[in-house]
């Protein structure tokens, strides 16, 4: 750049010959002087503004304000020259800050630059769009760099970098992007033959996934493919192996998306996905000579594990995994043992049993000495989460004795781990009150409030522990240094229970009060004034030391703090009231035990570590803790848009509370009517509609096979068979245009996943080449009785992005099999089944056929394509139709069903009756058959 401009080339070989500061001042104040003057008298042409801008940006690059400038770097944008534009955005984005007034005028160029025909412009709009990311640019020019992305005339690189500026836009101000709205669209990206742009618009799908999991659900079935063919079919550029490792970026992309998402359901994604992380596993079981090829596998391998966990902590990957684990974390690269810790300690969040882990318990107890800082917080989180009743005294007493020497930056988080720990696995209460007031001791100014305030909370509401601690808490603070925290708990312990003790040697009121007021010196005034109460407590308790505490509440009555001077005249004034009076016996009672409260450790603990970029999908601190975690986010999650701001809210609300709150016995859990919001059904897609597609759809109810859809670019098709509680429907899918259509998409949603299953044999292809037709198995499964219908979806890129949903004729019908009976085994089984509510029967209009007459061949059509039995010679009325058939379902079992059909010519009525065993399933039916006849199925 400066070789083309010698003027430029010759100021910064000036200034790099300055030997002083202020030749450099010097000769930077001498050139913005002339500048100013050239662009005041202005006439300049595109080289000279080009040159005097680049001079502007060189020395505000060194440090020094710069106010001139910034309307010509504002017009070089809209230069035609490339070289000039470039100054002018680079201008724009080194000297602009995102408020400034000067860049409502540059929008309209940039956004001329992005609808130009010309990568080289707009990726040097896009760069300024991401790095200024003002409010007002987002808003006004995000749907530019939308359709930039999604255009299929954008060359590679800017669909990248279109891709990169959305995600930093997003990330500033996820508001202005309506993620929802461009789901689907960004999501077929995914299938882009280069893998440059699969990696970009992966990034920004991941941040978009984690606030709107339902708008982005389809993506896990892009990812499971994307991996299959990377992994398993090898389907990727030489550009993109690294070191051997197809795309290692991409890789972990994927595999931290597919965590965001619960466990497929569909058997076939399930099966891929296994086999995908088996290969993984299997291709980094044998380190590499290579660093970098060790590098990329372990990032590949160690995602891989995570997801392996996600999906089934019973799985025998998972199995695999914690052998794999076991090795990782005594190796002796830094990053490795790292790694594998933090994996280790995912699996210890999620796993049914801890028996693997304990086994290396050693090796992690060790790692708590380890010379890296990270390597050392990784082992302390693991230790955290693999405690359980069983090995809970050996992890807290490791965690003390590191605690004393271990790193300040870690002292206040292991201190709440240390008293979560303790808390929840204690064996016995005097267990617990020895290792907190340990804690407390060797802890000091580490130890919060909460600590101690739980360790009262517990010992106030447990009769029995009362003595033992009054005792172990005055053996504490007969020590020559003890921290703060600790003559508070002493102070509350032994005001409330001191008397308890108060007969044993070694333990009478007087050493109490030696010991106790030994320590108020080194105290700050909220701390004395807590000891203030206990004086109060122990004149009503302790008259021996009546006046040695007097004479201290005389004291305190002149001091100067307005709290300590208050507190010590109400008590000096209730001391010296006679002792039969009853006023200060009342005032000076026990404090009663608390009402049950969740600790408000965990709270703290979890706000103190708070959230990242990439969300975690798990915890530490055990399953149950992960469990708990699951539940409270569903509850949360209010759909899409709303999850950066539902966790905001959480988290202001929880640090407003007072930590005294602990003590209060306020009980801050959700309303029992509060809306559950994990049952909330996920909304069913907008199904295709007209006259041919309802015909289409009514003749393949009663039919196995024939068209399902078909317009100017698609064709679809069915074929199905059924047996039992089993069937197999083969959907024909053809592309009737001269192009292919690319980023195919095929998905099933069954509004009742419990009662009807329905999964692909394999994932669809995601091509349909021109004029050719493709074939996808689909399986299905009767559980138990259903009434909607599943709808399939098939979303295509045909020059825009397309989407049609359109219903499968699957029906309960379909799984009925006909069943032969003689005249007296249907009457018989008619009466024996009864009426009402096993019978449901209508009565509804039927079109005659040209003549005049019943179409009685419709109606056995009718009733035999629902696959019931038509029983011949049964009904002595020739135009009455009887047939019987029994329901499979794999978890109901069979259920019988028995239909009569009853025309009347001269009324044009009908009226169907049928009774089952089933008082739902007798519904259903009735249903079904009685809107086909009122239809035209043939």
């Amino acid at each position: 750049m400066a070789a083309n401009m010698r003027g430029l080339t010759q100021f910064i070989a000036d200034i790099r010959g300055a030997r002083v500061r202020e030749l450099e001042e010097k000769r930077i104040n001498k050139e913005m002087a002339n500048i100013r003057k050239k662009f005041k008298d202005g006439n300049l042409d595109g080289y000279q503004k080009k040159k005097y801008v680049a001079k502007i940006i060189f020395t505000y690059i060194l440090g020094y304000k710069v106010d001139v400038g910034h309307m010509e770097a504002v017009n070089l944008i809209s230069s035609s020259k490339y070289s000039e534009k470039q100054i002018g955005y680079l201008a724009v984005t080194l000297l602009m800050h995102e408020n400034s007034d000067f860049l409502r005028l540059v929008v309209n160029s940039i956004r001329k630059d992005l609808d130009e025909n010309n990568e080289v412009s707009n990726c040097l709009a896009l760069h300024a769009i991401a790095n200024v990311g003002s409010s007002e640019m987002a808003e006004a020019l995000s749907e530019d760099v939308h359709r930039l992305l999604i255009s299929p005339t954008s060359q590679t690189f800017v669909k990248k970098k279109a891709a990169l500026t959305l995600l930093r836009l997003y990330r500033k101000h996820p508001t202005v992007i309506p993620a929802a709205e461009w789901a689907l669209r960004l999501v077929s990206i995914m299938d882009d033959q280069d893998l440059g742009v699969v990696i970009c618009v992966t990034s920004l799908i991941m941040a978009l996934a984690q606030d709107h999991l339902d708008a982005y659900a389809v993506c896990y079935t892009k990812a499971v493919d994307r991996l299959h063919r990377l992994v398993i079919e090898g389907e990727y550029s030489a550009t993109y192996a690294y070191y051997k490792v197809p795309s290692p970026w991409l890789q972990v992309k994927l595999l931290r998306l597919l965590q965001y998402y619960p466990p497929s359901e569909d058997a076939t994604l399930r099966s891929v996905l296994h086999e995908v992380l088996q290969t993984i596993m299997n291709n980094s079981a044998e380190p590499s000579r290579n660093v970098q090829h060790n590098n990329a596998q372990h990032a590949v391998l160690f995602e891989a594990i995570s997801l392996a966990i996600h999906l089934d902590t019973s799985s025998p990957l998972v199995g695999t995994s914690a052998i794999l684990l076991a090795r990782f974390i005594s190796s002796k690269e830094t990053n490795v043992r790292y790694l594998g810790l933090d994996t280790m300690a995912h699996l210890a969040a999620r796993a049914d049993s801890l028996e693997p882990l304990k086994k290396h318990q050693g090796t992690i107890i060790l790692s708590l000495r380890d010379k890296d800082i990270s390597v050392r917080r990784r082992a302390l989180d693991l230790l955290y989460s693999m405690c359980d009743t069983d090995n809970s005294e050996l992890i807290v007493g490791e965690l003390l004795r590191y605690l004393k020497v271990a790193d300040y930056a870690l002292r206040e988080e292991m201190v709440l781990k240390i008293a979560i720990l303790t808390e929840k696995y204690a064996n016995s209460y005097k267990w617990y009150v020895d290792t907190i007031l340990q804690l407390i001791s060797a802890a000091g100014d580490h130890v919060g409030d909460e600590v101690w305030y739980r360790v009262v909370q517990i010992v106030t509401n447990t009769e029995d522990l009362q003595e033992y601690a009054a005792k172990v808490v005055f053996e504490h603070l007969k020590s020559p240094s003890t921290h703060e925290s600790l003559v508070k708990v002493g102070g509350y312990i032994l005001g409330e229970y001191g008397h308890l003790i108060a007969n044993d040697t070694g333990y009478s009121p007087l050493e109490q009060f030696q010991v106790l007021h030994s320590k108020s010196q080194f105290c700050v005034a909220s701390t004395r004034s807590l000891l203030l109460s206990t004086y109060i407590k122990w004149v009503n308790v302790f008259p021996e030391i009546k006046p040695q505490l007097i004479n201290i509440f005389e004291r305190y009555r002149h001091v100067l703090d307005a709290e300590l001077q208050q507190r010590a005249c109400e008590f000096y004034s209730l001391a010296s009231r006679p002792d039969d009076d009853e006023v200060l016996q009342n005032v000076c009672e026990e404090m009663p035990p608390f009402p049950p409260r969740v600790s408000a450790l965990i709270g703290r603990l979890n706000r103190k570590l708070g959230d990242t970029e990439d969300k975690r999908t798990w915890i530490h601190g055990g399953k149950e803790m992960n469990l708990e975690r699951h539940g409270n986010s569903r509850k949360a999650t209010l759909g899409p848009g709303s999850s950066a701001t539902g966790t905001a809210t959480v988290t202001d609300t929880a640090d407003a509370q007072d930590v005294m709150s602990s003590l209060a016995g306020l009980n801050l859990s959700s309303s029992g009517d509060q809306l559950d919001l994990s049952r909330v059904d996920v909304v069913a897609p907008r199904v295709a509609v007209g006259p041919s597609v309802e015909k289409w759809f009514n003749k393949l109810t009663c039919s196995a096979e024939g068209l399902l859809y078909e317009d100017v670019q698609i064709q679809i098709g069915i074929k199905s068979k059924y047996q039992g509680h089993l069937g197999q429907l083969a959907i024909y899918l053809g592309n009737k245009i001269s192009v292919p259509l690319t980023s195919f998409t095929s998905t099933i949603h069954v509004n009742d996943s419990e009662a009807l299953s329905a999964t692909f044999a394999k994932i669809p292809p995601n091509t349909l080449v021109p004029r050719t037709q493709s074939q996808q198995l689909l399986h299905v499964e009767c559980k138990k009785v259903f009434s909607s219908f599943p709808i399939l979806t098939v979303s295509f890129l045909a020059g825009a992005h397309q989407s049609i949903s359109i219903r499968l004729p699957i029906s309960v019908t379909k799984f009925i099999e006909g069943v032969k009976l003689g005249q007296a085994d249907f009457f018989e089984r008619w009466k024996v089944i009864g009426g009402p509510p096993r019978e449901a029967q209508a009565v509804f209009p039927i079109p005659l056929d040209g003549t005049g007459q019943l179409d009685l061949v419709r109606y056995r059509q009718v009733v035999s394509g629902n696959h019931l039995e038509i029983l011949e010679d049964v009904d002595p009325n020739p135009s009455n139709l009887v047939a019987a058939g029994v329901l499979h379902t794999s978890v109901d079992g069979k259920v019988g069903c028995l239909l009569r059909l009853e025309p009347n010519r001269e009324a044009k009525l009908c009226r169907l009756t049928v009774r089952s065993t089933s008082e739902d399933v007798a519904m259903e039916v009735l249903r079904l058959i009685e809107k086909l006849l009122r239809s035209d199925c043939s």
